[in-house]
């Protein structure tokens, strides 16, 4: 039963990554120096995800259009990025946001508030 409900999320999740290829939009246009900058100051997020999760597509889609190249680590299972976000973060739930800043590390979960964390550093 567990496989056909696997296999149901998963398909689903395809259709739903797929249409969010399609249907991007455009992203957030900066100057070059702006830009680099931004890109600069990425190297210390990571993103831990699942490719067809619903809140994974939602967060990526939102870092597309704020033109935010961040690094993205797939936690599917048998993925050294799994036990990292386990370690790291105390669980494994996607997606979260792994912040780096002065020696300190941040776990942030839910898409929503990745987002807004997002929006509020990058778009203002």
């Amino acid at each position: 039963m567990s496989f056909i409900l696997t296999l149901i999320r998963n398909l689903l999740g395809g259709i739903i990554a797929f249409f969010d290829v399609v249907t991007r939009g455009t992203k957030l246009k900066r100057t070059k120096e702006a830009q680099q900058q931004v890109e600069k100051d990425l190297k210390e997020l990571t993103l831990y995800q699942f490719f067809a999760c619903p809140f994974c597509i939602k967060t990526r889609r939102a870092m597309y259009k704020m033109n935010l190249p961040i690094v993205k680590r797939s936690v599917s299972g048998g993925s050294p990025y799994r036990d990292e976000l386990f370690q790291g973060g105390g669980k494994v739930q996607s997606p979260c946001l792994r912040i780096e800043k002065d020696d300190e590390v941040k776990w942030l979960y839910e898409s929503s508030e990745i987002i807004k964390y997002l929006q509020q550093r990058f778009t203002q």
